[in-house]
């Protein structure tokens, strides 16, 4: 008897607004938990339903649409550039946004290079010139490229494999990138120089940075007449990095000897005076178009998606801090503890906080303390705010009620390899905890309000302070029966015989407010929560 396939049931659903890889694609396909939808945002049905958006360049990702997605949580583009999307917006609305940072490199740089050659070799202008029947060889003579100087505006990873490919051709190569380090560019073999010495020594210039205020115009009417006459320009990054009217102007006194444009301020590009000048090189924004560079990028994207969805951090978050994937590997652990830290916490300071501050010491003192905090922040923030909080907007939204937050590096360890430690001030009361990660047994809490304990902080905890006295023990454990409460584990905690002691309870459902004022009525009983992770 042949057995029909139960369907699944998807527990996220993503939308793919703009064209991608099926290919690449396939993670999130495959995915039994997924339901993916491959329309533009005008067609795909109500927008509240969707966890992640995937986009490429035609999609702008607005303050509007965000508003329209409640329940999303990571944008991606399957790409380099972001500016099609409001980060301020995003990380408002807590939403994570991600980029293939890396995906279409190679293409992009290849790209660049054969612009380059294109230009200064008038293949273009020849190549139409053969096809309508003419043989006109003196009217297309063209530059070498040994020799010249490329002059690369912005050394990221494609303006670092173009250098590579422009010294094989025995260029010189000059960078300008102020956050290029001396001993980065004496490691690769390059020179670097300011902004102007760039301009005005380089034969060729080439732009790769991203589009921000400070790089919008860069190559202006003011910095273009820096360059040295007969210059060629090249722009295979954002459209306004090159202000196009600047460009026209020199390009028509014969300043700037010819440009190559893959990008325009307005796509797709319409001014005719400008892709249709007889020393303008133009494609429409294809640099990263090959097959290998769109599966790269869609699969890139599609699998840190999945792994954000899961609970993993985002490794190419634009908003938040990026991790390289072994330095996450080596991270989750803590960061997973620093999370788990923040609800307890949170729910056990069940009154309004105004401080947290959160000291590492051994070895989480060496990850990237940042995340751990944001963290445990977001952990901490989620019990106790009507909005979705997450690494992305928890400082914001911490800010907004008034909580102060910082970190601190020390020494002591207490006797552990690796230690977490959080102070949360409330309103005329503190709570501590400590908490570290055993590689063999993995989180544990080794320390509430200075009480010793060792605590796997998972499931349904009751957190009970009493006074030491005899029979309270019993009274609790008789209440618990009563209401078919089953415990699982109990530790118990004390300073000194007769006072002050702590009792954490895990027990196997959770407890209702009957139970917890059921508890609070024993004479010897001061503070009783329920946790629930």
């Amino acid at each position: 008897m042949n057995q029909v396939a139960e369907p699944k049931t998807a527990q996220f659903h993503i939308l793919v607004a703009d064209t991608m890889s099926e290919e690449g694609l396939l993670p999130l396909l495959e995915a039994d938990h997924v339901e993916v939808t491959q329309a533009s945002v005008d067609n795909a049905g109500p927008l509240e339903q969707y966890d992640a958006l995937l986009i490429r360049s035609a999609t702008t990702v607005t303050e509007e649409l965000l508003s329209r997605m409640p329940r999303l949580k990571i944008v991606a583009r399957a790409g380099v550039g972001v500016d099609n999307v409001d980060i301020q917006a995003a990380t408002k609305h807590g939403v994570v946004v991600i980029n293939a940072p890396d995906g279409n490199t190679i293409s992009t740089a290849e790209h660049t290079f054969a612009m380059m050659c294109a230009l200064l070799r008038n293949i273009p202008q020849a190549n139409a010139s053969v096809k309508s029947g003419k043989w006109d060889r003196k009217a297309y003579q063209g530059t070498e490229l040994r020799g010249k100087t490329l002059g690369i505006v912005g050394f990221g990873r494609i303006g670092t494999q173009l250098a590579k490919r422009a010294k094989a051709f025995e260029m010189g190569v000059l960078v300008y990138d102020p956050f290029l380090t001396a001993e980065r560019a004496e490691k690769l073999g390059i020179a670097q120089g300011e902004l102007d010495h760039v301009l005005s020594v380089a034969d060729i210039i080439t732009v790769h940075t991203p589009l921000t205020k400070d790089t919008k115009g860069l190559l202006n009417m003011e910095t273009i007449a820096k360059t040295k006459p007969g210059v060629f320009l090249i722009n295979c990054a954002r459209g306004g990095i090159i202000d196009e009217q600047a460009l026209k102007h020199y390009l028509n006194n014969g300043h700037v000897a010819g440009a190559a444009l893959d990008v325009f301020t307005e796509e797709p590009a319409t001014d005719k005076e400008l892709i249709g000048h007889p020393s303008v090189v133009a494609t429409p924004h294809i640099a990263a178009s090959t097959k290998e560079a769109q599966l790269n990028v869609a699969a890139q994207v599609s699998q840190e998606v999945l792994q954000f969805l899961n609970g993993e951090p985002a490794l190419n978050s634009i908003n938040l801090p990026a991790m390289p994937k072994d330095v996450y590997e080596k991270i989750k652990p803590y960061y997973d503890l620093a999370r788990t830290m923040g609800s307890v916490l949170s729910q056990l300071m069940r009154i309004p906080v105004q401080e947290i501050e959160v000291f590492y010491s051994g070895t989480t003192a060496e990850q990237n303390t940042s995340v751990l905090t944001r963290s445990l922040i977001s952990g901490f923030l989620q019990p106790r705010v009507d909005a979705a909080v997450n690494d992305v907007n928890a400082s914001l939204i911490a800010k907004e009620r008034g909580i102060s937050f910082g970190e601190k590096h020390v020494t002591k360890t207490f006797g552990y390899s690796n230690l977490i430690q959080a102070v949360v001030h409330g309103e005329g009361r503190q709570f501590e905890m400590k908490a570290t990660y055993i590689h063999e047994y993995g989180p544990r809490i080794v320390s509430i309000n200075g009480f010793s304990v060792d605590v796997v902080a998972e499931g349904h905890i009751l957190y009970i302070q009493h006074f030491d006295r005899p029979g309270v023990i019993g009274k609790m454990g008789q209440l618990l029966a009563k209401h078919d409460v089953n415990i699982a584990t109990m530790q118990v905690g004390r300073k000194s015989a007769g006072g002050e002691a702590i009792m954490i309870v895990q027990v196997d459902k959770h407890v209702d407010q009957t139970v917890i004022d059921g508890l609070l009525t024993f004479d010897e009983i001061a503070i009783a929560n329920v946790i629930d992770l």
